[in-house]
């Protein structure tokens, strides 16, 4: 089992502790998803996300309307333009997640050691006696002694907030369960989750279809975060749906929140394109001194194959505070020397009081774990993985990062349509920016003509350390002089953003005809 890794001496690391942080345009390597909603779907509060660090902005179709997700995609898009960024789309589905509907939004006190009834009978009230769920097979799915677990915060850790509840008895279509903690319910929407229990619902409802063909068609999304993947027939049902509806540009991030999904982790990775890991609710499915392995297994194999892995619920409290625990702040830096591709924020940005600051804040984290990270042990992993005879394009990318590292290159840059070469040279987890440059490729479908390259470079914000810049459309046909101007623009922008100085190295990737060539560059004013 690989663990969280450093490569400084105790001087040293004493020195970057006392050492204030340095500000820089470019918050951290590893990416920031936020999640937009009541607290975060400003238009100003999208600019200043964008500024402090989010990449990849989030949709969670779990709760509200195609109509309020596409007001705030608008303010999205309205925000990106203003402050003249990148950001992608991933749209979260909603699954067979079980809920309680508070129409009144009336506060629910439970006490510990009072009894509540879960039913199936929606047209009661919630209260502190009964709870109504979305799911008629409840009861014949559980038994005596299973845990369910109750709240909007689901999973926080905020027993405040959340619920624990132990079966008793179940009688019709009704459970009978005992409450183990002091809880108020507040909101609309209760979440809730039965440790260990198959729940027979497909993984991609009808609701999920609706908003792909509908709100995803329409926007054409970047990312798909596939909720409640339980094993790899989900990913390739929900891969042939999108396919059907034109999406198929559109990437899929499994997300895997439950030991059955655990169970086929390694054939969901083998089909996904990416992976996030909802550590909410495996930390309930999962004993929590069991979690940990968990992460760092699957980080390693993500790793391995070069494909993103994105961990979730990493700064709880700052959906009530402006700072994180110890324990957070400590949390979010072990993801990244573990080898994290990305922080996931949920009530954080969702509904929490300080969206901005919640960015900001794991930015920061994530920014000063990067500078202690063990760069060259994952390159080593990495290339010791990979099975000779390499393909030319992998050798290709290895040697673009090995020459990063020895001559100490300020960033590397790099060519790509598809963005591909991008992903290969990011698998082997450079400790420098990877500026790409995506050159858009003119296509037809017998109709008409049109440059893709737009979603391919915003896909590439879910991707470690890659910041990609949409090149023009004359440089799909404009041939070596045009990636020479790329190449200036790349430059240019490193300089503008601070990142290149007289005489720093460049590491190019790029394709000559046939071929794949690595150069290295010295910057001149």
């Amino acid at each position: 089992m690989q663990g969280a890794q450093m490569a400084v001496e105790g001087p040293t690391r004493l020195a970057s502790v006392l050492t204030p942080s340095k500000p820089s345009f470019l918050p951290s390597l590893t990416k920031v998803v936020g999640t937009l909603g009541p607290n975060s779907r400003s238009i100003e509060v999208i600019e200043a996300c964008l500024r402090a660090g989010m990449s990849v902005a989030r949709f969670d179709f779990s709760w509200l309307d195609d109509k309020y997700h596409q007001e705030t995609l608008e303010n999205l898009r309205v925000a990106v333009k203003n402050i003249k960024r990148l950001c992608a789309v991933m749209l979260d589905t909603m699954g067979p997640a079980l809920q309680v509907c508070n129409k009144t939004g009336n506060p629910i006190e439970l006490l510990a050691d009072n009894h509540v009834t879960i039913t199936t009978d929606s047209t009661r009230e919630p209260s502190a006696e009964v709870l109504p769920v979305n799911y008629s097979g409840l009861a014949k799915a559980v038994k005596k002694g299973d845990t369910i677990f109750v709240g909007q915060y689901l999973f926080t850790g905020i027993e405040t907030t959340s619920v624990w509840l132990e079966v008793l008895e179940t009688k019709g279509s009704d459970i009978k369960c005992l409450v183990k903690n002091s809880a108020t319910l507040v909101g609309f929407i209760f979440t809730m989750h039965v440790s260990q229990v198959h729940i027979d619902l497909p993984s991609l409802t009808d609701i999920d279809k609706q908003a792909i063909s509908n709100w995803g068609t329409r926007n054409k999304i970047d990312f798909i975060s596939l909720s409640y993947t339980r094993q790899v027939e989900d990913v390739r049902e929900l891969r042939a749906f999108i396919k059907v509806h034109n999406l198929h540009e559109t990437q899929i991030f499994a997300k895997v929140e439950t030991v059955e999904g655990l169970r086929h982790f390694d054939e969901i990775l083998q089909e996904a394109d990416g992976i996030i890991l909802s550590r909410g609710n495996l930390g309930i499915d999962l004993p929590p001194e069991k979690v940990f392995l968990f992460q760092k297994y699957a980080i390693h194999k993500c790793n391995l194959v070069g494909k993103p892995a994105i961990i979730t619920r990493v700064v709880d409290s700052m959906t009530a505070n402006v700072r994180p625990t110890r324990a957070e702040a400590t949390d979010v830096a072990n993801a990244v020397l573990d080898g994290a591709d990305g922080i996931l924020l949920g009530p954080e940005t969702l509904r929490g009081l300080y969206p901005v600051e919640a960015v900001k804040t794991v930015g920061r984290i994530c920014a000063e774990a990067e500078v202690v990270c063990n760069q060259s042990l994952h390159f080593k992993k990495i290339v010791k993985h990979v099975e000779e005879p390499l393909s030319q394009a992998e050798s290709v990318a290895s040697s673009a990062v090995r020459a990063a590292i020895q001559v100490k290159a300020a960033m590397i840059v790099v060519f790509t349509s598809s963005g591909r070469a991008a992903r290969l040279i990011a698998k082997y987890r450079p400790s420098v920016p990877v500026f790409a440059i995506v050159i858009p490729r003119l296509t037809t479908n017998s109709l008409k003509w049109t440059f893709t390259g737009s979603s391919q470079a915003r896909q590439l914000l879910g991707v470690r350390g890659v910041y990609p810049i949409l090149a023009s459309p004359h440089m799909a046909t404009s041939g070596r002089s045009s990636e020479e101007s790329g190449l200036k623009l790349a430059l240019d922008h490193g300089k503008s953003m601070g990142l290149l100085k007289h005489n720093d190295q460049v590491v190019v990737f790029q394709k000559i005809g046939d071929s794949s060539v690595v150069k290295i560059i010295a910057l001149q004013d």
